[in-house]
């Protein structure tokens, strides 16, 4: 889940907007926290449901679902969880307006799964300050694991994209040592983030890296940015890019008549976005791409035939979002992430105030969660707060993903250097 502005954009503007945060321990709570009444608790979002990351939208649906479904099952705690979502486009800007009114008009409890590197960096000193929970956010961006000391409120979900980065230069420097790497890359801090987790994983190899060409989710394409790796002399691609564009991505480097070994971010490799590229350009433009698990798919049934907490997923959608297409990863993922929010805020008992709340996130560890992959566990320590670690390298054949090796818990390198 990733940004749309450039770096430098998204600082000015980010900069605009801030007050500053200083200091180590939460804000004190206030008597009577907003957003929790005897029979509710707001919870506020806001996702792309229109602009270039529109496919992420179905997050926000995901988790609506989910919540549907906790409702309907007696809530928490006695009470149901309201849930605002709102549709920011993709704009930081946008999602600074909407956040300013989901706390200070509709008096949110917390801020949940907001989406996007250069969103959730627009909006967290404002929340910050103001004391209300950033929780869980759709980003897998390297600060909101490691910053928690100043932005003690913010607290991300999935794993360190570094940690992805390093990973896949881990793989290439064991299968394939004499490569010649391309990376095609998103000009913003998404991007770079990626880049920097396949640098630090490459050590004293960086020269690998041949050529990297970026791209701004305004341009129409990616082919030029394709064109030139090929020209390059590239045999190994990485592709740190959105759905949109990671599709054009490979889809492009088979019309150019380019094989090289090809490595997909995670965000981008949900077996819906893979079909589509199948579907354009043939099997053989998807047939041996690297990628990272650390999901369920819902659309790989062979696999998961039979896994409970697959029935359960399928019924909850066939339930409260019929018609929609049960094997986008999207949803499962936006589940998986309310299963914790509800997993803390249960915890959290009928005095619920924002402060027990953030401190029960700093000390998670689900072993429950019905839609992560096999063997991950959701955990966190006041040290520790990117609640997942673990993933596993997987490759397409034929129509889906097949993990290769073996669980790795990126913990032992997932904080920036």
């Amino acid at each position: 889940m990733h940004p749309v502005l450039s770096k430098a954009t998204t600082i000015a503007f980010a900069a605009a907007f801030a007050l500053t945060v200083t200091g180590s321990s939460l804000a004190p709570a206030r008597a009577a926290d907003p957003g929790v009444s005897d029979t509710e608790i707001i919870l506020g979002g806001d996702h792309p449901f229109s602009g270039p990351a529109s496919a992420y939208g179905n997050i926000g649906k995901g988790i609506g679902a989910y919540f549907d479904y906790v409702n309907d099952h007696g809530g928490v705690n006695g009470r149901k969880i309201k849930w605002i979502d709102k549709d920011d486009g993709y704009s930081p800007p946008q999602a600074v307006q909407i956040v300013h009114q989901l706390v200070e008009q509709e008096h949110v409890f917390a801020i949940f799964d907001s989406l996007g590197t250069a969103v959730n960096t627009a909006i967290r000193p404002y929340l910050n300050q103001q004391g209300v929970p950033q929780l869980f956010v759709a980003t897998g961006a390297t600060t909101f694991g490691k910053d928690g000391a100043q932005y003690p409120w913010t607290m991300g979900w999935q794993p360190d994209y570094q940690a992805e980065g390093i990973l896949y230069a881990q793989d290439v420097l064991r299968e394939h040592p004499h490569a010649k790497i391309g990376v095609l890359y998103q000009n913003d801090d998404y991007g770079e983030d990626m880049i920097a987790g396949l640098k630090r994983g490459l050590g004293s190899h960086q020269t690998l890296i041949t050529k990297m060409a970026s791209y701004e989710t305004t341009d129409p394409n990616v082919s030029s940015q394709v064109a030139t790796l090929k020209s390059a002399g590239c045999d190994t691609y990485m592709i740190f890019a959105t759905p949109k564009f990671a599709i054009q991505g490979m889809v492009a480097a088979a019309q150019q008549s380019w094989h090289p070994v090809i490595y997909l971010n995670n965000v981008s490799n949900t077996i819906p976005y893979m079909n589509a590229v199948k579907r354009a350009a043939g099997v053989g433009a998807v047939n041996g791409i690297i990628s990272t698990i650390y999901l369920k798919d819902p659309a790989n049934h062979a696999r998961y035939a039979g896994d409970a907490g697959m029935k359960e997923y399928v019924s909850i959608m066939d339930k409260y979002l019929p018609g929609a297409d049960k094997d986008d990863g999207n949803y499962i993922y936006g589940m998986s992430i309310a299963f914790t929010m509800v997993d803390v805020l249960k915890r959290a008992g009928k005095d619920l105030t924002r402060k027990k709340v953030m401190d029960l996130a700093n000390h998670i560890n689900e072993t429950d969660n019905p839609w992560v992959y096999p063997g991950v566990v959701v955990r966190t320590s006041p040290s520790t707060r990117f609640p997942i670690t673990q993933m596993i390298t997987a490759k397409w054949l034929d129509t889906d993903w097949s993990p290769t090796g073996v669980l790795v818990d990126t913990r032992s390198f997932a904080t920036a250097k």
